[in-house]
């Protein structure tokens, strides 16, 4: 295939550039600085950036669906994607931010219009934010069909219970409703038990226990949320395209997902090496630019090969999801899920590693963006997970050659 953007994408890319270089690096610090002072409510420069993003035609870019997004495919948005991975704060200025992407996604797809109308209405429009409630804390939750909590029917009405973690943006103030995955039939086969239903965060009995840390960064406002829900009920309606079908909602939201999460880390990757460059050029030892140290040279040529690799890599992957769709494509998913992630953070560390002991302070983006890259191995699945995927299908077609 050719790797090739439509003048359309062309036309998007340089325009995002453009914002980031004007508005997104300029109030990175200032970003900082309003979270600071009042951790858990939306900082007022997002708002105002948003308003400049909409106005400029660069918002909802993520859906590709005509009439609540810009229409591209998987593959067209990718190189946006990875612009806007660049900066913590830039995906939520362009309303592109997860997981709302995948929620807006799994509104679009699979909710009544009723459901739309209260739901995805505000969240195109950025209005409001949501969180996605599957993993939990007492089991191992890589294997979805692990989770305890239960979705109960009752007359008009379903009556929900357990507790969920890593619930992302549940500490927002904004956030106002949860997709919750649970089992509705725990004797139904094996990935026909759970279902996904609505449940707006003001309901009687959900209790945010508190906002878990990511080596440390609480990432205020958003916060990774651990939700107890007891006894939550809420209207049948609420359900998401029927009882059982969960999992078929799941890899329906996933798919986009991960291209999605890879693109972003590609982007911080690049802006690592950026910064690798540029500190390496500037700071001497031992009587000659860093940049003239072997090692440092053999550290910038790897992380371009492998940054590179990864993207192409990615690429693929969405042209595969976007031609043949995204069960055929899984293959190709795993393989970017396990990739692209490591590649960001071996990139990382050596541009930390460059820059000394300001790489692991505050004074740089470097230490916050490693922490992050790091979930990256462990969210929508474990690398382990992945590679097994890999394998699988690796296998799978010598097994077939077998047999014949």
């Amino acid at each position: 295939m050719e790797f090739e953007f439509s003048p359309q994408v062309h036309q998007l890319r340089q325009r995002l550039l453009d914002f980031m270089e004007r508005r997104i690096y300029p109030n990175e610090g200032l970003w900082a600085e309003q979270i600071a002072t009042d951790r858990w409510q939306p900082p007022a420069i997002v708002e105002e950036l948003k308003a400049e993003a909409r106005a400029e035609g660069l918002w909802n870019l993520a859906l590709p669906h005509e009439g609540y997004g810009a229409g591209l495919t998987n593959f067209e948005y990718a190189p946006l994607c990875e612009i806007m991975g660049r900066s913590l704060m830039a995906p939520e200025v362009f309303n592109c931010s997860a997981p709302d992407v995948g929620n807006m996604e799994t509104l679009v797809r699979y909710g009544s219009d009723e459901q739309k109308q209260r739901w995805l209405e505000p969240l195109l429009a950025g209005e409001i934010r949501s969180c996605f409630s599957m993993t939990e804390p007492d089991v191992a939750s890589s294997d979805a069909t692990n989770i305890r909590s239960c979705i109960v029917r009752d007359g008009d009405a379903y009556v929900i219970n357990g507790r969920k973690w890593w619930s992302t943006g549940a500490g927002d103030p904004r956030c106002r409703v949860a997709i919750f995955m649970g089992k509705t039939d725990p004797h139904a086969a094996r990935h026909q038990q759970q279902s996904m239903i609505l449940v707006p965060l003001d309901t009687a009995g959900v209790r945010i226990v508190r906002t878990l840390t990511v080596f440390g960064y609480d990432h205020a406002p958003h916060g990774h949320g651990e939700i107890d829900f007891r006894d939550v009920r809420v209207p049948a309606e609420n359900m998401l395209l029927g009882e059982g079908r969960g999992f078929e909602i799941a890899q329906g939201r996933l798919g986009p997902g991960r291209i999605h999460h890879c693109m972003r880390s590609i982007g911080i990757a690049e802006r690592a090496l950026e910064a690798l460059c540029r500190r390496t050029l500037e700071r001497a030892a031992f009587g000659k630019p860093l940049a003239e140290q072997g090692t440092i040279r053999a550290d910038i040529a790897r992380s371009r090969v492998e940054i590179d690799q990864a993207r192409l890599l990615t690429l693929h992957a969405a042209h595969r999801m976007d031609t043949v769709g995204a069960k055929a494509a899984r293959r190709e998913i795993a393989a970017i899920k396990a990739v692209a992630p490591n590649v960001s953070l071996a990139v990382l560390d050596r541009a930390i590693q460059a820059h000394g002991g300001a790489g692991v302070s505050s004074d740089f983006f470097l230490a916050a963006a490693w922490a992050n890259e790091r979930t990256m191995r462990i969210v929508d699945g474990p690398d382990e997970v992945h590679l097994e995927t890999v394998a699988k299908l690796e296998l799978r077609q010598y097994e077939d050659r077998r047999l014949d």
